[in-house]
């Protein structure tokens, strides 16, 4: 073993107590010598442990209602005191300090508690003082002893030191100061972006302590991970683990998804929408959502916004899908679609989402507000002279939803409640708008009287000429080019309604 330590005297002071009994009594069998506090030396006590209070070994007693315990020299002298520095050892001797061969601390529940809804005054209050410094001196001095953050490292020590007699190596003291130090980390973060609510200072921290490998990135050649806690966004009735592609293709879905409160079926490939319906029933938007492209249906991700009952389940199951979403199964529809195991079935729980995105680029991280704006019926401009009808705002409101959600350039064009085509990820609107016609022709859709959408405003009337000549009865944009006139003049000349409402939806 590199650098054997026995431990001799260990503090330990816990919020959680969960799992320490079998520990303590391990330490207690090799003669170790326990300092205590509070709840934590009961605890000790009850086992019928001898355990000495933190209070007599400083002098001092527990003061400012428990904020002040175990700051104190005689406590992180024997933590930071160097073994092998005769210096070190006279003082510990001069000022009667114990050397502290293993610190188990866990911090109060600083990110539970502001998840609860609790008051300033109860945040406040935990926030760490004690524990995290105890962390910190201990990992920082893992030479010589050993640090443990967390109720989920118990264990791992209590493995050691039966196998090894009581002792720990530097590499095993080592890693568990890189955990303290990412408990710490995390904690401090947590700490810092409540406080960086009001009047932001600009910098970028973010800490996820859940972690998911999963099996690969977006190809087989490249490591991919996922951080956060899906059992928190998802109950997963079925299926294979969700690969790094799969998870994109949920996030997009999601976030589509919501942008309609009538019942919705959506289908997603490669983050666009394929297929997307709104209708009475659940069943016939799932029927009508896949007649908008059944081609790139097929391995697609399915979102829904309303319970899928036995009769829409029967009709899915004829499709190959990769992933379906749901806010809730019918018995019946569990049984049919649980069937084939490689299949995804999730069931969405109601979580709130980050207000912001960010992303890797360059040597950095680009930082943004989610895109939470869309534009109904009363942001809607005409500017023609031809007014779109009740029927073709609703179909631009829905049309608008679709294309916020779609890769830019892109041009959307829906009627009844149903996306007919789309032109996505085009380098020019022109392209985009080309890509739909042959797309709607493709599967046999008429665009005469179809509504259309725009994500960025027409740098030229080119646009409007040819949906003109398509059929196209209604265009929304956001407006806001040198050349609006164009355009709106082209829409008068063809008879065509145009609204703008004055924002954009890149997505890039």
């Amino acid at each position: 073993m590199n650098h054997p330590v026995k431990i001799k005297n260990a503090l330990v002071s816990v919020y959680y107590k969960d799992g320490l009994a079998p520990l303590v009594e391990l330490l207690n069998k090799y003669g170790v010598t326990f300092y205590s506090t509070g709840g934590t030396e009961t605890f000790i006590k009850d086992l019928g442990i001898d355990v000495v209070p933190v209070e007599d070994l400083t002098s001092y007693p527990s003061i400012l209602g428990g904020r002040v315990k175990t700051l104190h020299p005689k406590v992180f002298g024997g933590i930071l005191a160097r073994r092998p520095l005769e210096s070190d050892q006279q003082q510990l001797a001069q000022y009667e300090i114990p050397e502290i061969d293993l610190v188990i601390v866990d911090l109060y529940p600083f990110e539970e508690t502001v998840a609860s809804g609790a008051s300033e005054q109860d945040i406040i209050e935990k926030i760490d003082i004690g524990g995290i410094s105890l962390i910190r001196a201990a990992a920082k001095n893992f030479n010589d002893v050993v640090i443990i953050s967390s109720k989920n490292d118990y264990k791992a020590l209590e493995e050691i030191l039966a196998n090894q007699e009581g002792n720990t190596s530097l590499e095993q003291r080592k890693e568990f100061a890189k955990r303290a130090f990412n408990t710490s980390s995390h904690y401090d973060t947590a700490i810092f972006n409540y406080f960086n609510q009001e009047n932001p200072i600009e910098v970028f921290k973010q800490s996820e302590q859940n972690a998911q490998v999963l099996r690969y990135g977006e190809n087989p050649h490249q490591k991919g991970i996922f951080f956060g806690d899906l059992d928190n966004m998802f109950d997963k009735l079925n299926g294979k683990e969700l690969s790094y592609n799969n998870l994109v293709d949920v996030d997009a879905a999601v976030a589509l998804i919501d942008e309609f409160e009538q019942p919705t079926f959506a289908i997603l490939k490669h983050t666009n929408a394929c297929g997307v319906a709104s209708r009475p029933t659940i069943k016939q938007a799932w029927l009508d959502a896949l007649a908008c492209d059944p081609v790139s249906a097929f391995g697609g991700v399915l979102i829904t916004n309303g319970e899928v009952d036995g009769a829409t389940a029967t009709e899915i199951n004829n499709l190959f899908f990769e992933v379906l979403i749901a806010p809730s199964y019918s018995e019946e529809a569990i049984a049919i679609l649980t069937a084939k195991k490689n299949r995804i079935i999730l069931v969405r729980k109601d979580v709130k989402l980050p207000s912001q995105q960010f992303k890797t680029l360059l040597n950095g991280v680009i930082l943004q507000d989610k895109d939470n704006t869309i534009e109904g019926p009363e942001q809607m401009v005409t500017v023609t002279t031809v007014t779109p009808t009740a029927e073709q705002l609703e179909d631009l409101y829905f049309a608008n939803k679709i294309v916020k959600h779609t890769k830019s350039n892109t041009i959307v064009f829906a009627k009844n409640g149903t996306l007919l085509a789309s032109g996505v990820g085009q380098t020019s609107r022109v392209d985009a708008l080309k890509q739909a016609i042959e797309k709607a022709v493709s599967f046999g859709f008429d665009l005469q009287g179809c509504s259309m959408a725009s994500d960025a405003f027409f740098p030229f009337p080119d646009c409007v000429e040819i949906a003109s000549g398509a059929g196209i009865a209604a265009v929304l944009q956001p407006g806001g080019s040198i050349k609006d006139q164009l355009s709106i003049d082209m829409a008068n000349e063809k008879g065509i309604a145009m609204v703008t409402t004055g924002v954009r939806h890149f997505k890039h």
